[in-house]
């Protein structure tokens, strides 16, 4: 059976030094842009942030927007303008520095906006014009000021529209590649556009991206196939939440079907690993939801398995060796994402190895606009062990 600590080699071209996966969490940290077009910059904190955790086997960035229509939710980086990217490339530096390696993840939300803070008030765009009822952004009410707001009413996406966004995609991986990033991993999950386009009972679109199982993924593929063809076979990851509710996406009859098909044709296109999840209660938001393990059935998981030749990563609530080792040993798996405990624990993989106790960062500390406080400034063991010694 695979071991924890052990090396792999992701889509037979990136070498991984452990199983451990630093997955996406979004930290709010980002700086202004000088122009309303710079949109949210990466910074020098970020690449300190980053850099302390390249322990991990693989990072994953926080999600990306490929362009200002995808900025759902305030504070969060994007890949389209020339200030996000020399930022991103202080980040790639420091983590390649400290010997990690990094993949970016890219979005586009979709329905889930705010026109606040949305180009020109623009609304928001979708597979529909079905509003995510029940859900909220990050956004700027009527004073002003950021709080999270409830979602508005989305413009319906035209045929010629979905088709150029596939090329937006590809854009941003292509900016992704130029600064340095080892891989992208596409967000096809938690109710966002793509995810939108692949629900049987959201899609309602008669043209060529809604219907049959070909049409509701082919918005997918399209961005695979021009990814896969920008960064190569072996660097691009995916993914997914199949049964998740998150972002107000109804109950889909045909989900099991769309996920096996999904995964089938994922592996035909070289695609490197499929990133299963577990999702945030459909009531909560990013500070105050809840979060539960959602974990697929073995079964479906085997068939899976079969019909994929690439990697799977598993995240779903893991913050501790043993629990993480026993997912690895049912062999369905080949990676184990830890989310929360990399907030608090830099030096993670040297924790879970050495059996070190792990910190826990106060939930306060998540999304703060603080700076380093909650954020870069959490100990490794070995410093705090050092300095009780010293005293």
């Amino acid at each position: 059976m695979a071991n924890l600590f052990e090396s792999q080699l992701l889509g037979g071209t990136v070498p991984l030094k452990n199983r451990i996966v630093m997955p996406p969490m979004t930290r709010t940290r980002t700086s202004e842009g000088e122009l309303p077009t710079d949109g949210d910059i990466p910074n020098g904190m970020m690449a300190t942030y980053y850099g302390q955790r390249a322990g991990a086997g693989l990072i994953i960035s926080e999600v990306n927007d490929v362009d200002q229509s995808s900025h759902g939710y305030a504070r969060i980086p994007g890949i389209h303008s020339e200030a996000q990217m020399r930022g991103w490339r202080l980040v790639t530096d420091e983590v390649h520095r400290r010997g990690g390696t990094m993949f970016m993840q890219l979005w586009h939300v979709g329905r889930l906006a705010h026109s606040s803070i949305l180009p020109h008030g623009q609304a928001p765009v979708g597979v529909t014009a079905e509003r995510a009822e029940g859900s909220e952004v990050f956004a700027h009410g009527p004073d002003g000021r950021l709080r999270f707001m409830p979602v508005e009413t989305p413009r319906p996406l035209s045929t010629d529209e979905v088709s150029a966004m596939v090329d937006t995609f590809a854009k941003a991986a292509a900016n992704a590649r130029k600064v340095g990033f080892d891989g992208v991993e596409l967000h096809a999950a938690n109710g966002y556009l793509i995810e939108q386009f692949m629900n049987s009972v959201l899609n309602t679109r008669t043209d060529r991206y809604g219907g049959s199982m070909d049409n509701r993924t082919r918005f997918l593929m399209d961005i695979v196939d021009a990814v896969v063809a920008e960064f190569g076979p072996g660097r691009v990851g995916v993914r997914l939440s199949p049964f998740g509710k998150y972002g107000s996406m109804p109950a889909d009859p045909l989900v099991e079907d769309t996920f096996l098909y999904v995964v089938e044709q994922l592996g035909r296109r070289g695609v490197a690993y499929i990133h299963l999840l577990y999702e945030l209660l459909p009531e909560g938001n990013m500070e105050t939801g809840v979060f539960k393990p959602r974990y697929l059935d073995h079964a479906l998981l085997a068939k899976a398995r079969a019909l994929f030749p690439g990697a799977f990563i598993w995240c779903g609530g893991f913050n501790d060796r043993a629990r993480a080792q026993d997912a690895l040993d049912t062999g369905l798996v080949d990676l184990i994402a830890f989310g929360r405990p990399y907030i608090a624990n830099p030096d993670l993989v040297e924790r879970l190895k050495n059996g070190w106790p792990l910190a826990v960062a106060d939930r306060s500390a998540y999304y703060t606009r603080n700076g380093e406080v909650g954020y870069t400034d959490f100990p490794t063991y070995r410093s705090v062990t050092l300095d009780a010694a010293a005293s």
